[in-house]
């Protein structure tokens, strides 16, 4: 079982309920008997490109950003880690690539959990095995190939 810790400090529209997002987790974990968590911290452009210039070293806000959670040897917590979504820029690229506004925070969540599990996309072959796990994780979901 998956749990997820929602912080929205930015107040858009169109941000997703708890049981959104536990239904899209519970898609990336769909037999897990592990107790897990994971934070997912809803923010304005400002603090997105603030993180993204901190720890990516880009400039300007970005849609999802995902930070792993490697707890020392000694503790035992299973917190997966942080994923931190920009809501103004999920509804502009909603907008912009005429998409469903709760089917892409569904694929930008199923997208920052991969990341979080060990998924790239830096080189053509992670981006291709990626990719098929977000449509394979999506279509259970009936949401359609983002890709297309």
């Amino acid at each position: 079982m998956i749990r997820a810790e929602i912080q929205t400090v930015c107040q858009s529209g169109n941000i997703p309920d708890s049981d959104e997002f536990q239904t899209w987790l519970e898609a990336v974990f769909p037999q897990c008997d592990e107790a897990m968590e994971i934070v997912i911290r809803i923010v304005d452009e400002r603090e997105s490109a603030a993180l993204n210039a901190q720890y990516r070293h880009k400039q300007g806000p970005t849609n999802v950003l995902s930070f792993p959670f490697q707890p020392p040897v000694e503790m035992d917590v299973r917190l997966l880690g942080d994923l931190v979504i920009c809501a103004p820029l999920v509804a502009r690229e909603a907008r912009e690539q005429n998409k469903n506004i709760q089917d892409h925070w569904a694929h930008l969540v199923v997208h920052g959990v991969l990341h979080l599990l060990g998924f790239d996309h830096l080189e053509e072959q992670q981006a291709r095995q990626m990719e098929a796990k977000e449509v394979a994780i999506l279509k259970k979901l009936a949401i359609p190939d983002p890709y297309q």
